[in-house]
């Protein structure tokens, strides 16, 4: 008998305009974090989990995205068995203008997101 097919695994994200600056802020504080994002923005495109350059675990990078993503900052989707990432620029524009491009600039200039 054929195994019934199952819908699409999907990831869930928040409402902006639920999200707390502080949330964000408290998510932005953390280096890796902070790595990440500015990893995503210089790509210019979604990145698959294991294509960031960071220097923690896996189960520790896991982490990470689901606290940028519970903050509303990521935006993860399933391509096959590929978890990948999307930074969610214009909407944090929107709701928090100059905070995301502020980061980026800064980790930048700090060199965190050199990768």
């Amino acid at each position: 008998m054929a195994r019934p097919r199952t819908a699409a695994r999907t990831v869930d994200h928040p409402d902006l305009s639920e999200v707390a600056l502080q949330q964000v802020l408290e998510a932005l504080v953390e280096p890796v974090r902070r790595m990440l994002v500015s990893q995503l923005a210089q790509a210019g495109e979604d990145k698959g989990c294991g294509t960031f350059d960071v220097p923690v675990s896996a189960s520790t990078l896991t982490h990470h995205f689901n606290v940028l993503r519970e903050a509303g900052v990521i935006r993860q989707y399933y391509v096959g068995t590929t978890k990948m990432n999307t930074l969610r620029a214009d909407e944090m524009e929107e709701r928090f203008p100059g905070l995301l491009s502020a980061v980026v600039s800064s980790s930048v200039a700090e060199g965190a997101g050199v990768a």
